[in-house]
């Protein structure tokens, strides 16, 4: 009754004007970046901070908007898988298997409202799933000292490559690059400088909002001119979308795929590392089991085959909030940038962030149940107009982009500096984009970096120097094995999963 009583506060904050209006501002725009093949939501929302701060938006307001966003975001990856067949970002490429077959039959209207109806079901769902889990994921982290804190951001990096991640090792040097950077500036204990070089501007350190914005965003300008140069992304006028609503017998075999998606997803975000690709891909793999176990109908434009990798993927964007809020580590890239946000407006997540600041974790959750309703309501009648977005042109919007950036930065910290270093940021991301190596860690470690170290002194100095405190108790001793396991499994499984969806894409490439 507690939750519910809170959720209701939080729906009287969510249901002010400015709240609905952000809402539905960051749902539309959130859809359309969704939409550009390669954007994501990740860049989305990393795009789109230094609007909200320039702004002078409340913490609550902030999120609204940038969550938003994410959602909108999953929503909009879609588009491009069905009518392209690109997808809009990784948890996407499932779509595109069975989506694509449906837009060439001429059902590609079919196809997007079932995907988005599909997208709704499970980040609706995922929504009361973290409703129902975060508060008591909250009971468990109030058990917590400083070192099983430092052994839980041991953990987020150990998992955060993900069972995604090509090479481990490359994730270890994201994290450790991310990590030298956090320690530039000065000692949070003696007042020493580190790493600063006599240079002024970094005594107080690099705000990871620069860091985030050069890394995602502007390394993105550089990519997408690289690789698509003058041209637009896609030629979206030469696919008909034709009827736009499913018949009934479509949507009726679709319902028991969107539960068990919803289930397999939401259960992927939840798990550090997992995220939203492996919800697609499980969700996807495991309804083709159990549903067409002669491979007959899947890669053929069977709409339970879009239904099952959309609902996975938008239930796990939910399921992946439940670590950053109710733990502070966050569960996938997204939440990662949006707990560079919340540290931004002075709110730290974790256990006492639902004591202390209640009105901004209901207010949000609110919201995400508001944004969903708007995202459905939205993706059917106005979905032609969200593929038209893959007509504009790159050289139009790309220097938006990096408008919004440099505006942006600027407005917030007033410095040429900073602005000069959210371009080194962006060149050392572009390049690092192009040896394969992950931007996650690297976010992570400057975020989290600090607060590790804070907790290991703290540690140390409740020890008087004896380094067995961090195995000291069972807590950190089952956070250290999960750490050793999430870094570890990776190796071995996220081979094994590539191998399998590779060879789940060429079966049905066969199969054409």
């Amino acid at each position: 009754m507690e939750t519910l009583a809170n959720l209701a506060d939080g729906f009287a904050i969510a249901l002010t004007w400015q709240n609905l209006f952000l809402a539905l501002m960051g749902c539309f725009l959130g859809t359309l970046m969704g939409a550009l093949p390669g954007l994501g939501p990740a860049n989305g929302v990393a795009i789109l901070i230094p609007i909200a701060f320039s702004l002078g938006l409340g913490p609550t307001p902030s999120l609204i908007l940038l969550t938003s966003v994410y959602y909108g975001a999953m929503y909009g990856g879609r588009i491009s898988s069905i009518l392209l067949n690109i997808p809009g970002d990784e948890p996407a490429m499932m779509t595109c298997l069975d989506g694509y077959p449906m837009a060439q039959q001429g059902k590609a209207g079919q196809a997007l409202t079932l995907s988005g109806i599909a997208s709704f079901v499970g980040a609706f769902f995922a929504t009361w799933g973290l409703v129902m889990l975060a508060p008591q994921l909250v009971k468990i982290a109030l058990l917590f000292g400083p070192a099983e804190y430092f052994v839980l951001f041991t953990v987020a990096f150990a998992t955060l490559g993900g069972i995604s991640s090509t090479n481990q090792a490359k994730s270890a040097f994201a994290a450790a690059l991310g990590l030298g950077v956090a320690m530039i500036g000065s000692d949070s204990q003696t007042g020493s400088q580190r790493f600063t070089f006599g240079e002024i501007h970094l005594y107080d350190g690099i705000d990871f909002l620069i860091a985030i914005v050069g890394l995602f965003a502007l390394s993105e300008v550089f990519i997408f001119l690289e690789h698509h140069r003058g041209g637009a992304v896609g030629k979206s006028g030469a696919m008909k979308i034709g009827r736009l609503l499913p018949d009934w017998p479509m949507v009726r075999r679709c319902i028991p795929t969107m539960g068990r998606g919803t289930i397999i997803g939401f259960i992927s975000g939840v798990l550090p590392g997992a995220g939203a690709s492996l919800g697609s891909f499980l969700a996807y793999s495991m309804e083709r089991s159990a549903v067409d176990r002669d491979n007959k109908t899947f890669g053929k434009g069977d709409p339970r085959g879009v239904a099952a990798p959309e609902a996975g993927n938008n239930a796990a964007s939910g399921g992946a909030l439940v670590p950053m809020l109710a733990l502070g580590v966050p569960g996938s890239g997204t939440t990662a940038v949006l707990l560079a946000v919340l540290l931004q407006l002075n709110i730290t997540p974790g256990p006492l962030l639902f004591q202390k600041n209640p009105d901004v974790v209901w207010g949000l959750i609110a919201a995400l149940f508001i944004g969903n309703f708007m995202l459905l309501l939205m993706n059917i009648p106005l979905v032609g107009l969200f593929t038209r977005v893959l007509l504009v042109p790159t050289r139009i919007l790309m220097p938006v982009v990096a408008m919004i950036s440099f505006v942006g930065i600027y407005a917030i910290t007033g410095s040429t500096f900073d602005v000069m270093l959210m371009v080194a940021f962006g060149l050392v991301g572009w390049v690092l984009r192009k040896l394969d190596v992950p931007m996650v860690p690297i976010i992570l470690g400057i975020l989290l970096g600090n607060e590790m170290e804070v907790n290991m002194r703290r540690a140390m100095t409740i020890s008087d120097g004896d380094w067995s405190i961090f195995v000291g108790s069972p807590l950190a001793i089952i956070l250290w094995v999960i750490a050793i396991s999430g870094f570890v499994l990776p190796i071995v499984l996220g081979r094994f999963l590539r191998r399998k969806q590779a060879a789940l894409t060429d079966d049905i490439a066969e199969g054409d």
